[in-house]
């Protein structure tokens, strides 16, 4: 069987999930070719960037094409206009919330060589990179659709969010949708339930079971049939490491307790950044280390209880820094299955965390970490006293050996394998 991955980058969470799969799949010798609308040289066998040459475009198509533009630019054209109102809704978007996508492309990834060399196509994250109408209606294959937040089934947004900021005591504030975006949302969901309305060989896999819940709620996506698959990440490299040596080479003092925050963008409202600085600000133990890695804010200085990595895209580094900290803190107050999680526990680090998404799955509170009992400061500075006290209850080796029996490559490569087979002999 010849298998065809799809994603936008080859950089991010999604992406990480999507590549670590396409090596899983080469390594048990199955046919794995992964498509990427844009490659930043990363030198991944049998990878190919959509190049949109198969069909060669004529001097005239070249000229209709440029005067097609510059209509556009004047919205001239009804295409235009829309674009416009597209990018309107995007600039008035609150910045507190998480990124906002439409459905519709100029990519037709159904002309490409790796779409026809197929048997089964598995779409992964594809904003900006799949056309639902064009794709939708050209292709016959069967489909695969691993959901790595919840856009490919809302109404443009990527994460549903019901608050936006924080408030004086520490709770989140509710969040109010505005009529414009009532609309555009049900914009979206007509061009999405146009394109899939006759649709019948789309599977859906996700991660946990909260996502399967908001899948069986969705009008798009509900008719479909849902397998859940967790992520799984090469244990190898997610591995404990020694603590006196790794934070010996990160300079992190032994004698603290070491948080660790790991997010893409520290500042990114979701991720819960805003909850943890608070609750420790609260807290105001001496004793107590914050590392963060990710993109870093202008506003934050590596001090003697802050110690700012940057960003790392290094995996082997990334083992090394879970495995420096005494517990892994990830404060989302909305969130899938961060691959973070997953790479912790595979270190022997603790977990804490926000009872929401897929982290009711990750997290047995006593065994692996613990679970506040809300979203809100006041909830994050009980759960971090219960861990400073009770630290020495979790045991590294039980939290590696369960954390490879759920999340370890070859336990996902084999149950893709195993419904990749099962579609295709149906």
């Amino acid at each position: 069987m010849k298998i065809l991955l799809v994603n936008t980058f080859d950089r991010g969470g999604a992406a990480k999930a999507c590549i670590r799969l396409h090596y899983g799949l080469l390594d048990r010798n199955i046919n794995s070719s992964l498509l990427l609308m844009s490659k930043n040289g990363n030198s991944i066998p049998s990878s190919y960037q959509y190049s949109g040459l198969e069909k060669k475009r004529t001097i005239k198509q070249k000229l209709r094409n440029k005067v097609k533009k510059v209509l556009n630019e004047f919205h001239v054209t009804n295409e235009g206009y829309m674009k416009l109102k597209q990018q309107q809704f995007l600039s008035n978007r609150n910045p507190y919330l998480e990124m906002f996508s439409f459905p519709d492309t100029d990519i037709d990834i159904t002309n490409s060589l790796e779409f026809a060399n197929s048997d089964l196509v598995h779409l992964h994250w594809v904003t900006g990179f799949l056309d639902y109408s064009s794709f939708f209606k050209k292709s016959t294959k069967p489909v695969v659709w691993t959901l790595h937040d919840m856009n490919p089934f809302a109404g443009g947004e990527h994460y549903v969010e019901q608050y936006c900021g924080i408030d004086d005591s520490g709770k989140p504030i509710p969040r109010k949708v505005s009529q414009e975006e009532n609309a555009t949302f049900e914009n979206v969901l007509k061009i999405k339930s146009e394109a899939l309305k006759d649709v019948e060989n789309l599977h859906i896999v996700v991660l946990c079971n909260w996502m399967a819940q908001e899948v069986k709620k969705s009008q798009l996506f509900s008719r479909f049939p849902i397998t859940i698959i967790p992520n799984g990440l090469d244990t190898n490299i997610f591995t404990p490491r020694d603590k006196v040596f790794s934070r010996d080479m990160l300079g992190i003092p032994q004698n603290k307790t070491v948080f660790l925050f790991v997010s893409d963008v520290i500042e990114n409202y979701r991720k819960g950044y805003d909850y943890l600085l608070r609750a420790l600000d609260v807290i105001k133990n001496k004793d107590i280390v914050l590392c963060s890695v990710g993109q870093k804010s202008n506003e934050l200085i590596t001090s003697e209880t802050l110690i700012e990595l940057g960003s790392i895209h290094d995996e082997r580094f990334m083992s090394i820094i879970y495995s420096a900290a005494d517990v892994f803190i990830i404060p989302s107050i909305m969130d899938n299955l961060p691959n973070t999680v997953l790479e912790s526990l595979l270190c022997g680090t603790p977990v804490i965390g926000f009872p929401v998404g897929g982290m009711t799955d990750m997290i047995q509170n006593g065994e692996n970490g613990y679970l506040a009992d809300d979203i809100s400061v006041d909830s994050l500075v009980s759960v971090l006293n219960k861990y400073i006290d009770k630290k020495d209850v979790f045991e590294k080796e039980n939290i590696v050996t369960g954390a490879r029996k759920k999340y370890s490559l070859d336990v996902m490569s084999a149950k893709y394998i195993e419904l990749y087979k099962k579609i295709l002999n149906e």
